[in-house]
């Protein structure tokens, strides 16, 4: 049974209202803005894993793990000085929000051997760091915007990734085409979006993910009516907490009609 929801004001329980101060991704940015952080200095690589080191303390992670995550970290922020990835610039947050989190993702979801769509994947969040994560999976990372689908694949070519793909297209146009395991999104919409926005194409997945903070309940409760007409159906939620009070997360797991009866 979902816990009982928080009082909220009428008309917010769709909308991800407190996720912006908690978002891992800002994942409805335009790239062609000005870049908010094109002057701030990049971070030190060092100080990335030593962020890393913090945020991980405690989390059993294969040898090179926080390495590659630190040098895929510099890459965005790199990207970032050029078109809108991601608002966390600052180390321990980006350890944290970014990195700690889809690792948790990971360790919860059954990866190997099956294949996973990063939708809206901006720099590269979730689905870089899965795919570190669980290199016996096959991860695309998904953008509508072709400027950043065009810095995602330049990130897995520098960082000689086997396992991941880049593709700059519509959800549902790719979709149509293309069938996966997995279908996960991380700060892209509400719950009752995002199970509107893949309605045409919902039995192309078998399981859709939904990284989400600590609203997930009052959203889950809001989509509820459209999931079930849609046919998606709320299977597992894995609640867990990032350090330095970053902020509650979620993990919510819907098994999609393409995975239903299998």
């Amino acid at each position: 049974m979902l816990p009982e929801p928080p009082a909220s004001s009428p008309g917010d329980g769709e909308e991800e209202a407190e996720e912006g101060a908690e978002a891992p991704d800002e994942a409805g940015e335009s790239a062609d803005e000005t870049p908010e952080f094109a002057d701030l200095p990049l971070p030190a690589l060092a100080a990335l894993r030593e962020a890393l080191t913090w945020a991980f303390e405690g989390e059993e992670v294969p040898p090179g793990y926080l390495e590659r995550c630190a040098e895929h970290a510099l890459i965005v922020q790199e990207g970032n000085r050029r078109m809108n990835l991601t608002k966390i610039v600052e180390p321990r947050e980006i350890a944290a929000k970014h990195y700690l989190d889809c690792w948790r993702a990971a360790r919860y979801l059954p990866l190997m051997g099956r294949s996973l769509l990063d939708l809206g994947s901006g720099g590269g969040y979730p689905g870089v760091p899965i795919a570190l994560a669980e290199p016996n999976a096959r991860v695309v990372l998904l953008d509508s915007t072709q400027k950043k689908a065009d810095f995602l694949s330049e990130s897995i070519a520098r960082m000689g990734l086997k396992n991941v793909t880049a593709v700059g297209d519509r959800a549902e146009t790719h979709l149509i085409k293309n069938h996966y395991d997995v279908v996960i999104l991380r700060a892209v919409s509400s719950v009752r979006e995002n199970v509107r926005t893949l309605r045409k194409v919902r039995h192309s997945l078998r399981d859709l993910v939904m990284m989400k903070g600590s609203s997930w309940s009052r959203e889950v409760r809001a989509g509820e009516r459209e999931a079930e007409r849609l046919g998606f159906k709320l299977d597992t939620v894995w609640e867990y907490k990032l350090p330095g009070e970053m902020g509650d997360r979620a993990v919510l797991v819907y098994r999609a009609p393409g995975g239903q009866g299998r």
